[in-house]
């Protein structure tokens, strides 16, 4: 009886103790001038992360973010290495020029750190693939953000893709683009890298083509295309004289085609995706809404979906859940280093076309 006794008084002191909540993952922030990090900022509130260095070396910039969201410039580092070695973040998010990715990888990797930086996932191919040998010898994620990759109408287009419900996939057309950076107004740290064929690789073709590459690359389960054929266009040279505003990227696979519009010059931001089937289509217009039909134009259903639970509705608590082992990157998830190896060899292979005027066969 005493045995049993204790065993529930053990058993109700257990109920009493509140269960703690996990951790914030102590990261790193690479970069302040990738106007994206306002994102993370505004989403400390949250507890997934907290940052505990920052690495920037403009001293300005770094006392405006300081200024507004209340942190110490104590926290604030010139170089990368130093960060990491006082700081000890368990991962970096990267928030400068593409340029900067593989050299993120190159010093946080060998120090087991995790990495998660701004679409898209590197200059180009090869440095991709350095950056995905990096994080396999030292056993580190290195992962990719894109604001599509939280949006419900993705999540559902896919679901219903894998299921079939509309026939072998034969073409996809995806939209991404807006009025162009410096129309709508980005910080002029931004603009200055964004409209960079040095540190950005292009201007539109790279700043919105990636989107679709990683969404064709995610519906189509990770097929590699068989050929890429591009043209890229500047109709404000005035106002981006060393790169591309104006994107259009054939994708061919080998049962289906894909097709990227990318651009700097529309009137009004898109994000949005057109999947047809041999049975049925899907857009999906924006974030949260979803058309949908089988065979017949009467057949025609709009869906609002809800947002996505956490932590699939945010990047930094899916880089959080991934890293404490919580989650698994499904294959060819769109933050995934197999999805954005592919992602780089059609943004490569867009890129060679546009140049050449002719058609990229890309090897087996």
């Amino acid at each position: 009886m005493l045995t049993r006794f204790c065993l529930l008084i053990a058993l109700l002191f257990a109920i009493a103790i509140p269960v703690q909540a996990k951790e914030p993952l102590p990261i790193g922030v690479v970069g302040l001038s990738h106007d994206h990090v306002h994102w993370l900022f505004g989403n400390l509130k949250r507890g997934d992360v907290k940052i505990v260095g920052i690495v920037e070396k403009d001293r300005a910039l770094a006392q405006r973010y300081a200024d507004q969201y209340g942190f110490s410039m104590d926290l604030v580092y010139d170089d990368i290495g130093a960060m990491l070695d006082a700081a000890k973040p368990q991962a970096v998010a990267g928030f400068g020029p593409i340029s900067d990715h593989v050299k993120i990888v190159r010093a946080a990797a060998p120090r087991g750190v995790h990495v998660m930086v701004e679409k898209p996932l590197a200059l180009n191919a090869a440095e991709g693939r350095e950056m995905a040998g990096l994080a396999q010898k030292h056993n580190v994620q290195v992962l990719t953000n894109y604001e599509t990759s939280w949006y419900p109408s993705v999540a559902e287009a896919k679901s219903i893709v894998s299921a079939g419900a509309l026939g072998p996939v034969r073409k996809m057309v995806i939209h991404d683009g807006h009025q162009g950076p410096k129309t709508i107004g980005v910080s002029k740290e931004f603009l200055s890298w964004l409209t960079d064929p040095v540190q950005n690789g292009g201007g539109a073709v790279i700043d919105f083509g990636c989107y679709g590459a990683n969404l064709m690359t995610y519906i189509n389960g990770g097929l590699r295309p068989v050929a890429v054929t591009a043209t890229l266009r500047t109709f404000q040279p005035g106002n981006y004289p060393k790169v591309d505003d104006e994107a259009t990227i054939i994708v061919d696979y080998a049962d289906s085609q894909g097709i990227i519009q990318a651009s700097w010059n529309w009137p009004l931001s898109r994000k949005d995706m057109e999947i047809y089937g041999t049975t049925g289509q899907i857009i999906a217009d924006d974030r949260d809404t979803l058309r949908r039909w089988d065979a017949t134009p009467e057949s025609m259903k709009t869906s609002e979906l809800p947002g996505r639970t956490a932590p699939f509705d945010d990047p930094f608590a899916w880089f959080s859940a991934v890293i404490a082992g919580e989650v698994t990157p499904a294959p060819y998830d769109p933050g995934s280093l197999e999805n954005n190896l592919i992602v780089m060899e059609i943004l490569d292979a867009a890129r060679e076309s546009a140049r050449t005027g002719k058609t990229v066969t890309l090897r087996p």
